[in-house]
């Protein structure tokens, strides 16, 4: 079943998409520095979260330590931060957080060029992702389907030549982070659940250089391209409204 937030609960969603906002868009442009680690960044994200009254819902999730998913060039999500991970200029990544104020949660994610240095292919890649997260949302209108989203992210993606990830996907989200329904990246317009005003999704698409086949790490958790390819992720919790679409993770 999808949730319908009431004005209360969508009020709190917002200012978590307030706090959480600012914290990501700082680690990513002046924390994630040539040289650092991800635990360095991390930690750095753990502390401002506290400072915020933000409670993390990654951190103890099945087992997990962090408070934030770090994942470095061929890593598509959930990349384990890690001292032994130092980042470097022109590394690809993406910081994911998920936290929560009052019970209610934001859920982020911002890919960048570490120093500020890519390649021209790089920076047509990762500026796929960021326009077909931006297309997807655009599809987030009461009367549509829930697979208009889908599909418009992965034509965005595959008209470029790139490949849409397939083993993970959005999802709704609210008290809990991950709710009813999972938002697939792929799929044919006009199925599924019609949209409806206050339903609430955090739309991520996840897209490769190469195949979109994906490959596990022995820690249970990283996932990377079984390729070794590039990889991208991006995501934004947005709410339904009878005006349309409303970011909660974008600064305003």
């Amino acid at each position: 079943m999808i949730v319908i937030k009431n004005k209360n609960a969508l009020a709190k969603m917002r200012q978590a998409g307030e706090k959480l906002s600012p914290i990501v868009e700082i680690a990513c442009r002046e924390i994630a520095q040539p040289g650092v680690s991800t635990a360095a960044v991390d930690a750095w994200i753990e502390k401002e979260l506290r400072k915020a009254g933000m409670t993390s819902k990654a951190k103890g999730y099945k087992g997990y330590k962090h408070v934030s998913c770090i994942s470095v060039n061929d890593v598509i999500v959930h990349g384990v931060p890690s001292e032994n991970v130092i980042l470097k200029p022109g590394d690809l990544v993406t910081i994911d957080v998920c936290a929560a104020w009052n019970e209610y949660c934001a859920d982020m994610a911002r890919c960048f060029f570490v120093g500020g240095v890519y390649t021209d292919q790089a920076k047509r890649f990762s500026d796929t992702a960021q326009r077909a997260l931006d297309i997807g949302i655009k599809q987030m209108v009461p009367g549509k389907r829930l697979s208009d989203i889908s599909a418009a992210i992965q034509q965005e993606v595959e008209q470029h030549g790139f490949g849409v990830i397939r083993d993970f996907a959005g999802h709704g989200i609210g008290k809990r982070m991950h709710e009813e329904p999972e938002v697939v990246n792929y799929g044919k317009p006009g199925e599924g659940p019609v949209l409806l005003p206050g339903m609430v999704f955090a739309i991520e698409p996840m897209i490769s250089l190469g195949d979109y086949k994906v490959r596990i790490a022995k820690d249970g958790w990283t996932a990377h391209t079984a390729d070794g390819s590039l990889a991208a992720h991006v995501e934004d919790t947005v709410v339904i409204t009878e005006q349309g679409p409303q970011i909660l993770t974008r600064l305003s």
